[in-house]
């Protein structure tokens, strides 16, 4: 990335370009991404590549001014993060679904930053609702955030993927309200690793993403809005929500264009209904 590509990309988040790749301005950068660019999963449904390729990924979320999901936003996010000086390792993990039952490999795709003071970060721009704010990578107590209450915890040796052999790496699981959401490897990755993901999530009718629409980004106040399918869910900053379901494609288009400020010629459908 150049630094013409950077700038546009800033501006794009609405803020200027740090003097250094210093914690403070890596807390502003995530927050201001999280704030912009919606996490969504529309290019599934529309039939749109998902190419993990770093120019694809900026030319999609500063070009066409769009979103994605955590290979695309976490991807782009990293690749600027990159350009602006800080130290960006990709990091895969494994997210928890239901019974506590871990997903594929390469599920999640997550950041590990190294600042200029030196401190290391979990970035996350790209799992939806989660912190607001990097996470602290080598704190083992809690985290609190406008998103909740986060840890970051050893995982268990015995648990699915569990931790590395003798002397190997420990795999970390990252917690939420004392619930866990992933389980995060250490060793570092590239993006090609995570190909096989992008590709089982954007095909597979067991993959959450295929069966349904998402569009979501948190707002100004420390509330979230999220449009799903027809669906529009407004939360404010104590959980509290206002569902509502909108009537018209004219609706559904103008809260995409809005609201999340994606220009749609058609309301996308679904590419394998819920079972």
């Amino acid at each position: 990335m150049n630094s013409e590509q950077a700038d546009a990309y800033l501006a794009r988040l609405g803020v200027e370009r740090p003097q250094a790749p210093t914690v403070e301005a890596l807390r502003e950068l995530h927050l201001r991404h999280l704030l912009t660019v919606p996490f969504e999963n529309l290019s599934i449904h529309l039939g749109e590549e998902i190419v993990l390729e770093e120019k694809r990924l900026v030319d999609k979320v500063v070009g066409a001014r769009r979103g994605g999901f955590c290979y695309e936003l976490n991807g782009a996010f990293g690749v600027l993060l990159a350009a602006l000086g800080f130290d960006v390792v990709p990091l895969a993990g494994r997210v928890y679904g239901d019974g506590g039952r871990l997903g594929i490999p390469y599920d999640h795709l997550a950041l590990r930053v190294r600042t200029a003071e030196g401190s290391e970060w979990l970035a996350d721009v790209g799992f939806g609702a989660h912190s607001h704010f990097p996470l602290a990578f080598g704190e083992r107590g809690d985290q609190e955030d406008p998103g909740g209450t986060f840890r970051i915890a050893e995982a268990d040796a015995d648990g699915a993927g569990g931790a590395g052999g003798a002397g190997g790496p420990v795999d970390l699981d990252v917690l939420r309200d004392g619930r866990p959401e992933y389980r995060l490897e250490t060793r570092p990755r590239v993006l090609g690793d995570f190909r096989a993901g992008v590709w089982w999530h954007s095909t597979s009718p067991e993959s959450n993403f295929t069966r349904s629409l998402v569009c979501s980004r948190i707002t100004e106040d420390g509330g979230r809005i999220t449009l799903s399918g027809r669906a529009l869910t407004v939360t404010a900053p104590d959980g509290t929500k206002e569902v509502g379901e909108l009537g018209t494609d004219e609706e559904v288009l103008a809260v995409y264009r809005e609201r999340f400020g994606i220009e749609l010629d058609a309301v996308p459908t679904a590419l394998h209904s819920r079972r």
